[in-house]
């Protein structure tokens, strides 16, 4: 998912570009994380397992800002309001993907967040941030009932815990797009990068500390390494670096040609769980797929 590209508003240039192929990179990248975090969930609790994963993060996310940009203050109102989006965006989102991946399918898991761009939508245009178009309404309606079939079609193995993992997920969703809708009051006077690591910095306390028991139980040498290296992975890579990218090429592109790259991230997550784990999707849940892909398409137009 897509951090603070939403506040960037640059006039995009329409020539495919390198910073193209560098969104399409990050896009493969988000997809493919629900399946790597899906294995590591195997072997590690999810708890534990975001606990782990965030703080690592989030302290490279800090290093990473001290590096490129230098720690400098911010305004009291700014670092409040970013200190609130940290918490939604990342402690309650984090347990919210989190566990709602635990109970779900990977491929559920990304097909249910391609609602996301479309809830921030419609949420932007509640708001008062962005207007309530024929568009939205029509995009928002396709990607609801894109939802439901993506949730209600589930196969005979798929029990009562899957449709709480469904409902965590959605739960995500919409922390994600009171995040962004909230980022994007901030204009362009904090960058990207700063904007990234001080919420991760500010929601990473009620994250690690959610998961401190579940770490503090575990026996390390019953893990295998390659749970260790989703953690690793799973931190350093679709976390930290992806983000980065994300925030520097939007700038670059625009934010409405982003919007659109982002759109492949359910596909690519239903395509390597269905490569790795073997989760085939049904009809109705490609249809689903389709769905909520048709909506966010017709949202952004003008």
């Amino acid at each position: 998912m897509s951090t603070s590209a939403a506040s960037a508003t640059p006039a995009p240039t329409r020539a495919f570009s390198a910073s193209d192929l560098a969104i399409i990179g990050v896009v493969i990248v988000w997809g493919t994380n629900y399946t790597v975090v899906k294995e590591a969930l195997g072997t590690l609790p999810a708890l534990a397992f975001m606990s782990l994963r965030f703080a690592i993060a989030a302290l490279a996310m800090g290093a990473l800002l001290w590096a490129v940009e230098g720690w400098k203050p911010l305004p009291g109102k700014v670092f409040l309001k970013l200190t609130a989006l940290g918490l939604v965006g990342n402690t309650v989102y984090q347990v919210c993907f989190v566990l709602g991946l635990a109970n779900t399918t990977a491929a559920n898991g990304g097909l249910l967040t391609a609602v996301t761009p479309v809830l921030v939508a419609a949420l932007g245009a509640l708001l008062g941030v962005d207007r309530l178009t024929r568009p939205v309404l029509t995009g928002l309606s396709l990607a609801v009932v894109g939802m439901l079939l993506v949730v209600g079609a589930r196969g005979p193995e798929l029990g009562a815990a899957t449709w709480l993992g469904d409902g965590l997920i959605l739960a995500g969703c919409l922390c994600w797009a009171i995040y962004t809708v909230g980022i994007r009051s901030l204009g362009t006077e904090v960058s990207a990068l700063r904007i990234t690591a001080i919420t991760m910095l500010t929601g990473a306390p009620g994250v690690v500390l959610a998961g401190a028991p579940a770490v503090l139980a575990l026996e390390p040498a019953s893990i295998g390494f390659n749970a260790w290296a989703g953690v690793v992975y799973s931190a350093l890579i679709p976390l930290v670096l992806s983000y980065f990218i994300w925030g520097r090429t939007v700038q670059k592109v625009g934010s409405n040609r982003a919007a659109l790259y982002n759109t492949g991230i359910p596909v690519v997550a239903a395509l390597t769980a269905w490569a790795v784990r073997g989760e085939r999707p049904t009809l109705l849940q490609a249809l689903g797929a389709a769905l909520i892909l048709t909506g966010v398409l017709l949202s952004r137009r003008k």
